[in-house]
C-alpha cells in the first residue's frame, strides 16, 4: 500500500498518510496527490488505489479544454501553469480481443500482427503520465491502426474459411448427385 503527500485547500503540502488516513483528512476528488513513482501530482480521483476514497460511484473527470492547472514536479515545489488534456484512447481491450479471438478461432498466424498494437496500446499511460502528450497521442494512433490491420486480417479469414466450408457442401453435394446419376444410368 502506497503512502501519499497531498495538498490541502490552503496550498501547504501534508504527507504522508495511507488511503485510509487520507479518507479521515477529507480529501476530495479534485485533491492533489503524490506518492514515490508518480512524476507528477495527480487529482486523486485519477489514483486506482484512492476509489474506493469517494463515497458515490466513480465518474470520469471532466476535462475542460484549455483550462490552467497547477502542476507539481516534486513535492514542495510548483511548476508553471500547464493546460491539462484528456489522455487519448489506449485501444489495449480492442487490440486484446483482435489478437486472441482470431488466433483460437481460426488459428491464423497473421492475426497476431495484433502484439504490435498491444505494444502501442501499453504505452499510450505511461506517456500520458509521464506528461509526454505527443507521444501518447502517436501511441494511440499507431494502437488503431495496428488494431484495425489486425481486425480486417480476421474478417478475411473467417471470410475464406466461410467460403471453404460452402465450396466443400457444394463439392460433396454435387458428388453425390453425380453418385446418383450413375446409379440411374447402370438401371
Amino acid at each position: 500500500m502506497n503512502r501519499y503527500f497531498y495538498i490541502d485547500a490552503e496550498g501547504k503540502q501534508k504527507g504522508t498518510f495511507s488511503p485510509e488516513e487520507l479518507r479521515r483528512e477529507g480529501i476530495k476528488r479534485d485533491t492533489l496527490v503524490w506518492t514515490q513513482g508518480m512524476e507528477q501530482w495527480r487529482r486523486a480521483e485519477e489514483i486506482e488505489e484512492l476509489y474506493s476514497l469517494f463515497s458515490d460511484t466513480y465518474r470520469e473527470p471532466q476535462v475542460i479544454a484549455d483550462q490552467p492547472a497547477v502542476r507539481y514536479d516534486r513535492p514542495g515545489e510548483a511548476a508553471g501553469p500547464q493546460t491539462h488534456r484528456p489522455m487519448p484512447k489506449t485501444w489495449l481491450v480492442e487490440s486484446i480481443l483482435v489478437t486472441i479471438l482470431p488466433f483460437m478461432l481460426c488459428s491464423s498466424v497473421l492475426s497476431l500482427l495484433g502484439i504490435i498494437g498491444i505494444v502501442y496500446a501499453a504505452q499510450v499511460e505511461s506517456f500520458y503520465n509521464r506528461g509526454d502528450y505527443a507521444a501518447s497521442l502517436e501511441s494511440s494512433r499507431s494502437a488503431a491502426k495496428w488494431t484495425r490491420i489486425a481486425m480486417w486480417i480476421a474478417i478475411g479469414w473467417i471470410a475464406l474459411i466461410v467460403i471453404g466450408i460452402i465450396l466443400f457442401v457444394v463439392f460433396i453435394g454435387s458428388l453425390s448427385g453425380l453418385a446418383g446419376m450413375s446409379d440411374l444410368l447402370n438401371t
